[in-house]
């Protein structure tokens, strides 16, 4: 009976899965890859998995990665200082050498070695690939808050040396690797007009990619359960206007401003739906897209 059971159960998921494989078959779905799920071994093969159960089912995934954790790890090696100014690494040229070879180099080649373990067929890009990621040095301007100056001195420009944004995405290397039935994992380092190799935000660079694919979805995975109410519960929807009156009355600060900016600014052009959920969690990038119940937080514009 309990294998009887067992297996009414297994056949259930497959039911409550099979409205969201027919909705997003042939669906491009952005997935930006980071924090513990990138470290931790059991949920770097579910990852891999989550990613070829897509694929086989019909989507079309795209991963983003970061890499922050092991770009610290290595400079901590080489015995090189690294400094941040709310958030951003300051990369000098020495920096983002290290930067570009840990990233395009070491984590983006075991992503895909990982990937195609499993049974998929993933392909490595760095922004630089095909001039995929065109970027431009990011103008920080600091904060009176945040630097601790008197709030009537004026923010001044701070030099974070080889960070960039995104200027634009030439996405049609990523489309005929589709095309193709690859699975594109990109590592989000950008190329200058005089050449200069920029280091950029992998939230932001998915996002970007999200909107010039006209994704169906953009998800962020992270370390944190998603959006925090101001009584530290889980909001598990969100629309725009929510977002911006929780960062203006201080409800969602620090880290989660810049996700939450980004996911905003994906949803202005013609993604449907953001997700910012917990890569802790096994299987995470399942039970949001196959599930009734989904994970973490979901925003739409209205």
């Amino acid at each position: 009976m309990n294998t009887i059971n067992t297996g009414l159960d297994r056949a259930m998921i497959l039911i409550e899965a099979l409205p969201y494989i027919r909705k997003f078959n042939g669906q491009t779905i952005v997935i930006k890859y980071g924090g513990h799920a990138m470290v931790d071994s059991k949920l770097k093969k579910g990852f891999a998995l989550d990613i070829v159960l897509m694929k086989y089912v019909g989507l079309n995934p795209v991963v983003v990665h970061g890499g922050g954790p092991q770009i610290g790890k290595f400079l901590s090696k080489m015995s090189i200082k690294s400094n941040f100014v709310s958030g951003h690494r300051v990369t000098d040229e020495k920096t983002m050498d290290i930067v570009e070879m840990v990233l395009a180099g070491k984590v983006n080649k075991e992503i895909v070695a990982t990937i195609n373990q499993h049974g998929g067929q993933a392909v490595g890009l760095s922004g630089k690939d095909g001039n995929l990621i065109t970027a431009r040095k990011l103008q920080f301007i600091s904060d009176p808050d945040e630097t601790g100056d008197k709030p009537d001195n004026p923010p001044e420009i701070i030099d974070i040396g080889l960070v960039g944004e995104v200027v634009s995405i030439n996405n049609q290397i990523i489309k005929n690797l589709m095309d193709n039935q690859f699975i594109p994992v990109i590592a989000p380092v950008g190329v200058g007009k005089d050449n200069e190799t920029y280091n950029i935000n992998a939230d932001l660079v998915a996002g970007h990619i999200a909107l010039s694919l006209k994704a169906r979805k953009l998800i962020l995975l992270t370390d944190v359960e998603g959006v925090l109410g101001r009584d530290g519960s889980l909001v598990s929807s969100l629309t725009a206007e929510d977002a911006n009156r929780m960062i203006a009355d201080g409800v969602i600060k620090e880290g989660m401003i810049p996700k939450l900016q980004c996911c905003l600014e994906a949803l202005k052009g013609e993604v449907e739906k953001v997700h910012i959920i917990d890569g802790r969690k096994e299987h995470a990038l399942l039970l949001e897209i196959f599930t009734d119940e989904g994970v973490g937080t979901e925003i739409v514009l209205n």
